[in-house]
C-alpha cells in the first residue's frame, strides 16, 4: 500500500519525490535516502513487478518468519541494496527491487526445491532461480549491461536478505533453547 501511494504522489506532484531518490554518493548528508528509496519506483510497471514478486513469495515466508521478522528482512534487505549501489554513486536509484530480492532468497532458503513457473509455462526449482538471478545482477553490474537497471541494488538485497536470515535464525527462540539444552546443567 505505501509503494502504490507513494507512486500515486509522484503522478499527481511530479518532482516532489526528488528528495527521496538513493543518489549513494548523497548518503553521508542525507541518510534517509537510503530508506525512502524502497518506496518509489520508475513508473507503474516497475512497481506491478516487485509487488507481483512480493505477493507470490511473501506470504508464506511470512508466515515461517513472523510478521516483525518478515518486515525486518524487507528492510535490511534493502538497505543492503542501498549499500551496495554505494558502487554506482551517482546513479539515481528507485524501487523496491533489493528489498524484494532479499525476500525471494528468503523463500528459497525454505523451500529451495519449490517449482517456480516464469511467465506461467517454465518450472524452476527457487534455489537454482536465485543462483540465475544473482548471476545475471553480476554480469549486469560488471559487465555494463541493462543501464537503467540497479544491478548492485539486487545483490545488496540478496546480500543483505542471508545477512538477515542467519541473524534471525541464530536469536530464533528455536535455537536459544537448543543452546540452552546443549549446555551442562549447573551443580548448585
Amino acid at each position: 500500500m505505501a509503494n502504490m501511494m507513494v507512486l500515486l504522489i509522484g503522478m499527481v506532484a511530479p518532482g516532489q519525490l526528488d528528495l527521496f531518490v538513493l543518489v549513494p554518493a548523497l548518503l553521508l548528508t542525507q541518510p534517509w535516502r537510503a530508506f525512502s528509496y524502497m518506496f518509489l519506483h520508475a513508473g507503474f510497471t516497475h512497481l506491478f513487478f516487485n509487488m507481483l514478486s512480493l505477493y507470490f513469495f511473501g506470504p508464506q515466508l511470512e508466515l515461517r518468519l513472523g510478521g516483525r521478522r518478515f518486515i525486518g528482512l524487507y528492510l535490511v534487505s534493502g538497505l543492503g541494496g542501498a549499500v551496495l549501489s554505494l558502487l554506482t554513486p551517482f546513479a539515481p536509484i528507485v524501487g523496491a527491487s533489493g528489498a524484494v530480492f532479499g525476500v525471494m532468497l528468503g523463500y528459497a532458503r525454505y523451500w529451495p526445491r519449490t517449482k517456480v513457473y516464469l511467465y506461467g509455462i517454465f518450472g524452476v526449482e527457487a534455489r537454482w532461480l536465485i543462483v540465475f538471478m544473482v548471476v545475471m545482477s553480476l554480469m549486469g553490474g560488471f559487465g555494463g549491461a541493462q543501464p537503467g537497471i540497479a544491478h548492485f541494488a539486487h545483490l545488496g538485497g540478496f546480500a543483505g536478505g542471508y545477512l538477515y536470515l542467519k541473524w534471525a535464525e541464530k536469536n530464533s527462540p528455536a535455537a536459544r533453547f537448543q543452546a540452552r539444552a546443549s549446555s551442562p546443567a549447573r551443580v548448585s
